[in-house]
């Protein structure tokens, strides 16, 4: 069974406290996880966030809903216990308990009801109907936006030229730490092609140890898996699973008047839908 989202939780919560006794959360928690038949997987699912479990969170909301309504009120930290006015609503008997009975009680209206300016726009969505709490609501918002620039940025690099898409992986690399504290640890080189290098990063002061880097632009319609892996250097056979060599080694006459010449690594970085 999925998680109940807060308003579900909201009649169940306060028939757990129908004895008139002390409650704590954790005595609630661990008796509505077993009424709605929850996993262990499913208690411990967390929020986008990570902070929080997911059914904690929202038996955590419609406490302090009830609360802000005066059917509950908090004893200590952690505990609660029925009022008057919460025993009687349990003795009409509803069918549900949610936002849009909650605000036939006075307090419960004064404590949802958004501030509004004049100026600002009627909300596309009733806040009734709404069954996120506003954890999960920030959390979803944060995610669309995200997405929304990273298509964005995605169709704004594909449009550069490929010189840009070079420079930028050369850029990203050396953020990220590649090429250490060097003020010029990273160029573009610009030989473009199948077999060619487009940028290098140094990694020591006297560029002996440098990394290789190919960057493409390619488009899903028209690139499959196995020009990808063409390209990143997988092997098939024998040397299936790993990274081709490096770009050809100096020459010797190079080496004999190199102190020190370290195995070049390489990088390859792909751009795609």
């Amino acid at each position: 069974m999925s998680i109940p989202d807060y308003q579900s939780l909201m009649l169940p919560l306060l028939n757990t406290a129908a004895d008139g006794k002390v409650h704590t959360k954790r005595e609630a928690l661990n008796e509505l996880a077993a009424q709605f038949g929850l996993t262990e997987n499913e208690r411990k699912e967390l929020l986008p966030s990570g902070n929080q479990e997911i059914f904690d969170n929202r038996l955590g909301w419609a406490r302090t809903y009830l609360k802000k309504a005066g059917l509950i009120q908090y004893t200590q930290r952690g505990h609660f216990q029925i009022t008057d006015r919460g025993k009687d609503v349990l003795a009409q008997k509803p069918e549900v308990i949610n936002v849009a009975y909650l605000r036939q009680f006075p307090e419960f209206r004064e404590f949802h009801s958004p501030k509004r300016t004049p100026t600002d726009a009627e909300p596309s969505e009733s806040s009734e109907s709404i069954t996120e709490t506003p954890e999960e609501l920030l959390a979803s918002g944060s995610l669309k936006l995200r997405r929304q620039a990273e298509q964005e940025l995605l169709v704004r690099v594909k449009a550069c030229p490929a010189e840009f898409f070079e420079r930028l992986v050369v850029k990203l690399l050396t953020t990220i730490g590649y090429g250490g504290s060097l003020a010029d640890a990273g160029k573009a080189i610009g030989k473009a092609g199948d077999g060619g290098i487009d940028g290098v990063i140094k990694e020591d002061k006297l560029g002996l140890d440098l990394l290789y880097i190919q960057a493409k632009k390619w488009d899903d319609t028209t690139v499959g898996r196995p020009e990808i892996q063409k390209f990143v250097g997988l092997c098939t056979g024998k040397g299936r699973g790993r990274a081709s060599s490096s770009p050809p080694r100096p020459s010797p006459k190079t080496r004999q008047n190199t102190r020190r010449v370290s195995k070049p690594k390489s990088f390859s970085s792909t751009v795609h839908d």
